[in-house]
C-alpha cells in the first residue's frame, strides 16, 4: 500500500501476543521461581537477567532468545521452559510431563542447577511447585488436599465452568516452597489447564509483590509517628502568639523536607503496590471460581488475608499525604501571623512616626515665633539707626520712635515669615 506505517505499529500489534500461555496435559508437573534484585529493581541490569538466562539454556543446548525480548519459551531436554522479564522480577516456569511419586518433591524444582540458582542476579521473591493431576472424585480430592495443605489456610475452587479444580494454602511449606495443586477433567484442554497454571504462578508473585508495600509502611510507621508528633505541637503552639517565629519556621521547614523525602521515597512503591493488588483481583476473577466441598474460595481467602494489607497500606498512603497537607498549611497559617504581626508593627510605627510629625510642626511653629521675635528685634534696630537723624530734627525722641516703629516692624515680619513658609509647604 502507498500509506506509510507507524514505525511501531508491527510491534504494538505484535506486543498483544508476545506471551502465550503455555499447553500443559495432565498429569504434568512445574515448577515456579520468581527472582527480584533487593534494591532498585525496576532500574536493575537487564543485560545480567537476559546472560542469567542464557547460562541455563545453554546447558541444554537450548536455542537463545531474540536481542531485547522480555519473554521465552522453548524445550529445555525433557522439559518445557517459560521465561519472562517484567518491571521488577524475572519469573521461570519449568513443565514436566507426569509428577513424582511423592506429592510436592522437592526434587522437582531441582530442575533448576544448584550453582545456576546460587549466581542468580536477584533474591528469590517466591517459588512454587505445582501439581497437575486428572481429576479424581471429590472425595479423593478431599483427602489429597487435608494430607498436601493445611486445612485452617487453603483455598479451594472449581474453576473456568467446572473445568479445573484449583487449591493451595499460600504457605512456604519445609523444602521452602508453595504449593499449588491443579485437577483436570479429561476433555480440558491443554491451552486452558496451561493458562490456569499462569494465573496461579502470577496470582502468587503479584501477591508476593504487594506485600513489599505492607512492610515498607511498617518500617516507616514508627517514623511517621514522631513526625506527626512535632508536627502536632508545632500547630498547637502556633495558636497563641509565636515569640520566636524564626525557630518556628526552620522547625516547620525540617518536617516539610522530611515528609517530602518519605513521599519521595515511597511513591513508586506505592503505586506498584496499587497496581499490583489489582492484577491479583483480576486474576482471580478471570478463574471464575466456584465453591468446592465448603471451601473458602481463592477470593475469599485474599479477602480476609489479602486485604486488609493492601488497606493498610492505602491508609498509610493517605496519612502521607494528609500529613503532608498539613505541613503546607501550617506553613500557610505562620506566614498569615507572621504577616499580622508585622501589620501590626508598622501601624505602630505610622502611630508612631505621626506623633513626632506633629511634635516637630509644633516645635517648628514655636521655632517661628522666636524667629519672628528675633529678627523683629534686628530689624527694629536697623530703623532706629536709620531714622533716627530724621526723628531728632524733627523733636521725636528714639524712644518714641521706636515705639511707633516696633509694631510696624513686627507685623511685618511676621506677615515675610508665613508667606514664605505658605509657599515651602505648596
Amino acid at each position: 500500500m502507498a500509506i506509510e506505517d507507524h514505525p511501531q505499529r508491527y510491534a504494538m500489534a505484535n506486543e498483544l501476543h508476545a506471551r502465550p500461555f503455555p499447553t500443559v496435559r495432565a498429569p504434568a508437573r512445574a515448577a515456579y521461581l520468581a527472582l527480584k534484585p533487593a534494591e532498585n529493581a525496576a532500574g536493575r541490569d537487564r543485560d545480567a537477567d537476559r546472560a542469567h538466562l542464557i547460562d541455563l539454556l545453554d546447558r541444554y543446548g537450548a536455542k537463545h532468545p531474540a536481542p531485547g525480548d522480555t519473554h521465552y519459551f522453548g524445550d529445555i531436554g525433557k522439559h518445557r521452559l517459560k521465561w519472562e522479564s517484567h518491571t521488577e522480577f524475572v519469573t521461570f516456569t519449568i513443565f514436566g510431563d507426569g509428577v513424582a511419586e511423592r506429592p510436592f518433591d522437592a526434587e522437582t524444582f531441582r530442575l533448576f542447577p544448584e550453582d545456576w540458582l546460587a549466581a542468580a542476579p536477584g533474591l528469590r521473591l517466591t517459588s512454587a511447585l505445582i501439581r497437575i493431576e486428572e481429576t479424581p472424585t471429590d472425595e479423593a480430592i478431599t483427602e489429597k488436599l487435608g494430607a498436601w495443605f493445611v486445612p485452617e489456610s487453603l483455598a479451594v475452587s472449581k474453576v473456568l465452568d467446572d473445568q479445573l479444580i484449583v487449591a493451595g494454602d499460600f504457605r512456604i511449606d519445609p523444602t521452602g516452597h508453595m504449593r499449588f495443586a491443579v485437577f483436570a477433567r479429561p476433555d480440558t484442554g491443554a491451552r486452558r489447564t496451561g493458562r490456569v497454571i499462569q494465573r496461579l504462578c502470577e496470582i502468587e508473585t503479584y501477591k508476593a509483590m504487594s506485600m513489599l508495600g505492607l512492610f515498607m509502611c511498617r518500617e516507616m510507621g514508627g517514623r511517621l509517628n514522631g513526625i506527626e508528633t512535632r508536627l502536632t505541637q508545632l500547630v498547637a503552639d502556633m495558636t497563641g502568639p509565636i515569640s520566636k517565629p524564626e525557630e518556628t519556621l526552620h522547625a516547620l521547614l525540617g518536617i516539610s523536607a522530611e515528609l517530602e523525602t518519605i513521599v519521595a521515597q515511597s511513591s513508586f512503591r506505592f503505586g506498584a503496590t496499587g497496581a499490583y493488588e489489582t492484577i491479583v483481583n483480576q486474576r482471580i476473577e478471570v478463574l471464575r471460581e466456584e465453591r468446592f466441598g465448603g471451601r473458602q474460595t481463592f477470593a475469599e481467602f485474599m479477602t480476609r488475608r489479602f486485604d486488609p494489607a493492601m488497606r493498610t497500606v492505602k491508609s498509610t498512603e493517605a496519612r502521607l499525604q494528609a500529613m503532608s497537607d498539613r505541613a503546607l498549611r501550617a506553613g500557610d497559617l505562620l506566614r498569615t501571623q507572621v504577616d499580622v504581626a508585622r501589620s501590626a508593627q508598622n501601624q505602630n510605627l505610622l502611630e508612631s512616626m505621626d506623633k513626632r510629625s506633629d511634635l516637630q510642626l509644633r516645635l517648628q511653629r514655636t521655632v517661628e515665633g522666636l524667629s519672628v521675635v528675633a529678627i523683629s528685634y534686628y530689624a527694629l534696630n536697623l530703623v532706629i539707626y536709620m531714622a533716627a537723624p530724621l526723628a531728632e530734627e524733627a523733636g521725636v525722641s528714639r524712644t518714641w520712635l521706636g515705639a511707633v516703629a516696633a509694631p510696624v516692624v513686627v507685623l511685618g515680619v511676621w506677615y515675610l515669615v508665613r508667606r514664605i513658609r505658605r509657599s515651602v509647604e505648596s
